[in-house]
């Protein structure tokens, strides 16, 4: 059985990742808005991977036999000043989670839930990853102020493949639909 108050920080976590996805959807039509489709394409799968992100934690507290909350998220921020606005705001957003997951895993270990702990541990691994693409992101589209095309240049060619699944990732509920 996971740790009481892992259960309750996690189930924080969930409202998180929620409005994550929410904020990406924000993001991806504001692209979309602008004509610029592989940054909308991008940001409308990052919603998918954090909705996902979600049901990871749900299932793990199904599994854990830990009481699940759904809860409600605030709107998303849908206004920006230019096209540098929505992915410097996806990057606050990821080095926010960042510290938050990293909060998880402090509290697992110092609860001494171990199954726990381990369940975290991938999304460290996720969440570097997740600075590190949008830091990237972030110059590319900083230099390219001026003509997004350029950036639009660059998903195409650094982000054109699909990434196959994660085989260690954690299960999502609903199978990660």
């Amino acid at each position: 059985m996971a740790a009481p108050r892992f259960v309750e920080r996690l189930n924080e976590q969930i409202a998180h990742e929620f409005a994550a996805s929410q904020q990406y959807i924000a993001n991806a039509i504001y692209y979309d808005g602008q004509t610029l489709p592989r940054l909308a394409a991008f940001f409308y799968a990052q919603a998918v991977e954090e909705r996902n992100h979600a049901m990871m934690m749900v299932q793990y507290l199904l599994d854990a036999d830990a009481k699940v909350t759904v809860p409600g998220v605030q709107a998303p921020e849908t206004e920006f000043a230019d096209a540098v606005a929505p992915v410097a705001l996806a990057l606050e957003q990821e080095r926010r989670v960042s510290d938050q997951i990293a909060t998880l895993m402090g509290l697992a270990r110092d609860e001494g839930d171990y199954l726990s702990e381990q369940f975290v541990q991938w999304f460290l691994k996720e969440q570097v990853e997740e600075v590190a693409t949008m830091s990237s992101l972030l110059a590319v589209v900083q230099r390219s102020i001026e003509n997004p095309m350029l950036a639009e240049d660059y998903l195409a060619r650094e982000h054109a493949a699909a990434e196959g699944a994660d085989p260690t990732a954690p299960t999502a509920a609903g199978g990660a639909l």
